[in-house]
């Protein structure tokens, strides 16, 4: 998740501000000995000052000056006031409870944008559908139809197939939404979903095992796993299953193995291809020219024996570029546990 950034320019001009940001300065310049004031805020006020104070930045002693001409003993000729997050949670702490201060905090810091579709629109599709495919489907019709429709498509390919077309017949039949409506749907997410955005979004261990997996040596992979398939046969098949290993390379498709070829260290690929199935060489040779095939294949030759370690660590250099690829959007990597694809 990306965090909301403080602004990095100074706030010279007031009429800029909104009402939060113009709360947000008062609130900043009178400190934490008169957090009285919060106490007369409900609690969305809070919120839309504590995120305004959150990503305020510098503001100019002019601005603080016009805002609140009373005080204007409490800022110097020259100064400013900065706000920042952990000024705002140190604010926050002095008079909430420390569950309500985390949950704020948590929601501030991210996903970045100020309002709630914002917010949602840098939610994984894969998280946000797991939430919405508990909801109902005109609820989920309204969500989707206030988010980007590029984000909106992409959540709704996540979603079951009958659920997800209920949902897009409720969006084509779909009137304006009352305000009100809108507003408990906002808060809805706001509190069971965006609160909890950290725990639901927690990823799944056996997945973070089988990275880890990944970059074990060949023979160190295989000690680890028949270890485990001893104390839980389902927990190593699991493993097993979300790991991307050599071969999976040949799931590639050719504008994909192409696109490797240009990123992979020649030196390597030789040797990484020596410890290859005869599949996937064939694989890799029918992408390359003729002339770089012949070639490859007699480096392959003249190298004679390769150590065992050199072989794996090459293979694991190509799995990481080809990685790397997919996080870019360059290629798509399919899992070895099915069709199902993966983008790392």
């Amino acid at each position: 998740m990306s965090k909301a950034s403080s602004k990095s320019t100074i706030i010279t001009d007031p009429s800029q501000l909104t009402g939060p940001e113009k709360a947000a300065i008062v609130l900043l310049t009178l400190g934490e000995d008169h957090t009285a004031i919060w106490q007369m805020l409900d609690e969305e006020e809070i919120r839309e000052v504590s995120q305004a104070m959150a990503t305020l930045g510098n503001v100019n002693s002019s601005v603080v000056e016009a805002l609140l001409v009373e005080f204007i003993s409490n800022v110097s000729g020259g100064g400013t006031v900065m706000g920042s997050f952990e000024q705002t949670q140190r604010l926050l702490a002095s008079f909430l409870d420390p569950d309500k201060v985390d949950n704020l905090m948590e929601e501030i810091r991210g996903p970045a944008g100020r309002t709630m579709w914002d917010k949602l629109g840098n939610v994984s599709e894969g998280v946000l559908a797991n939430y919405l495919k508990n909801e109902y489907p005109q609820t989920v019709a309204v969500v989707l139809s206030k988010i980007k429709p590029d984000h909106a498509s992409r959540v709704l390919g996540a979603l079951p197939e009958d659920f997800a077309m209920e949902c897009v017949t409720r969006m084509l039949r779909m009137e304006p939404v009352q305000r009100e409506i809108l507003d408990k749907i906002e808060q809805t997410l706001r509190t069971e979903f965006m609160s909890n955005l950290a725990r639901t979004s927690k990823r799944d261990s056996h997945e973070m095992m089988a990275e880890i997996f990944n970059s074990f040596d060949r023979q160190t992979e295989t000690r680890f796993i028949s270890a485990l398939e001893e104390r839980s046969r389902d927990s190593a098949e699991r493993i097993r299953a979300l790991m991307f290993v050599f071969e999976d390379l040949s799931k590639l498709d050719p504008g994909g193995v192409q696109t490797l070829l240009r990123a992979v260290d020649k030196s390597q690929l030789g040797l990484a291809l020596k410890g290859a199935s005869e599949d996937l060489r064939n694989l890799f040779f029918s992408n390359m020219s003729e002339r770089a095939a012949r070639i490859l294949r007699e480096d392959m030759e003249n190298m004679g024996p390769v150590r065992l370690r050199d072989v794996d660590q090459a293979q694991m250099a190509m799995v990481q570029s080809a990685k790397d690829l997919a996080q870019k959007g360059e290629i798509m990597l399919a899992g070895s546990s099915g069709d199902d694809e993966l983008i790392y």
